[in-house]
């Protein structure tokens, strides 16, 4: 048995980086299974990749540098867990079509409604579209960035942000007819 097992600092060690994790989740937990279900165009398969990154992030909480947040270090995670997800074959049950839930008022089902017909439009969207326009618009992060967690150019960001938003469009012209293009 180790001086650091008998003297309790390896518990205390532990207990504290339990506290920093856990603080980090609840703080920024929803907002990252968001992106996750974004990301994944499926709200069961986000959350199983949200549950998945983290536990990858709990293994590495030690060595970051938790001061400066660990956002983006998730984002990275997320992002290379869902592409092997992706080039394994990785799929679940395809989920039946079912109206949400509906909320109390009317604003909360429209609001429901036009959250579920956008990521229907989103999930619709090749892979690399899908992940870019979630990084770009959703995540907020530059274009530089999202280039080097996807392993691609400045310039295929430019270009699947581009197409993506382009697609984007024309699926949901149908559903919202009045709105235009604004200049």
């Amino acid at each position: 048995m180790g001086t650091a097992a008998r003297s309790g600092k390896g518990k205390k060690n532990v207990t504290r980086r339990d506290d920093g994790f856990t603080e980090f989740v609840r703080a920024r937990g929803d907002y990252h299974l968001r992106i996750a279900v974004l990301l994944t165009g499926d709200w069961h398969v986000g959350e199983d990749l949200a549950q998945a990154s983290l536990a990858k992030l709990y293994r590495a909480w030690t060595r970051l540098d938790t001061a400066t947040g660990p956002d983006a270090y998730l984002h990275q995670i997320m992002v290379n867990t869902h592409r092997s997800w992706w080039r394994a074959r990785w799929r679940r049950e395809a989920p039946a079509a079912q109206l949400p839930d509906r909320g109390h008022g009317e604003d909360a089902a429209d609001r429901q409604a036009l959250g579920a017909t956008v990521r229907q439009a989103l999930a619709r969207l090749p892979r690399q579209q899908r992940a870019v326009l979630v990084l770009r618009y959703f995540a907020d992060l530059p274009e530089a960035e999202v280039a080097r967690m996807l392993g691609c150019s400045t310039g295929s960001v430019k270009t699947h942000a581009h197409r993506g938003l382009r697609a984007l469009r024309e699926q949901l012209a149908g559903e919202f007819p009045d709105t235009g293009p604004t200049f």
